[in-house]
């Protein structure tokens, strides 16, 4: 299978359009169903973090001041990704994040995002809940680290994600789970799933 980026951003708010930076980026790759390279930083956007921020992620604002600058941190981030397609959990939060700062240094972000939230919710509706940590513990992934951080959180989603790329070869006879598949899994109401997995059980008869 090709390459994905999989991609999780800290913070100091919940939006860029209400003043949030990004404080961490991690990014891992996955290839032929496997890890293959990683990328983590912290950044220093000239933010301050609120203290329920810190007290979530472990981040400071002295780890911050002392961390290279966002900008050049984006440029190194984008390079990494290069074109390859994005997946993150909750993708919708992640998205904003890196088209903004990306945007900040003259940078595009053309990348199309996946998310495992909307995917989990697809094929795992048994789950308690979607929650990155609730999904850990409901396939046994392994995890290192501390949650909330970048490189932790992005490395369980690329868990995550080969995960539901193994199912969908194993249960639901998916030859290749590539990207776009998964974006149009993720689009696909709960509603019309039956009738989404007949059609593609026939396109692949």
């Amino acid at each position: 299978m090709s390459a994905i980026a999989v991609i999780d951003f800290e913070t100091s708010g919940l939006m860029p359009e209400a003043g949030g930076r990004a404080t961490e980026v991690a990014i891992v790759l996955t290839e032929q169903g496997r890890v293959v390279d990683r990328y983590q930083s912290l950044m220093n956007a000239g933010v301050w973090i609120p203290p329920f921020i810190s007290e979530l992620t472990g981040i400071s604002n002295a780890m911050v001041r002392e961390a290279p600058p966002a900008a050049q941190v984006m440029a190194e981030a984008a390079c990494f990704v290069g074109d390859r397609p994005l997946v993150a959990h909750n993708a919708s939060f992640d998205r904003k994040f890196w088209q903004s700062e990306l945007a900040r240094i003259g940078l595009e972000a053309p990348q199309p995002f996946a998310c495992t939230v909307l995917l989990s919710r697809r094929l795992y509706p048994d789950a308690p809940n979607h929650k990155l940590g609730t999904l850990a513990d409901f396939h046994a992934l392994p995890r290192n680290g501390r949650a909330h951080r970048a490189l932790s959180d992005a490395e369980v989603t690329a868990e995550l994600l080969l995960r539901i790329q193994r199912d969908l070869r194993e249960q639901y006879g998916v030859a290749a789970p590539e990207h776009d598949f998964l974006q149009t899994l993720q689009q696909c109401s709960k509603a019309l799933l039956p009738r989404f997995w007949q059609r593609h059980a026939s396109a692949t008869a």
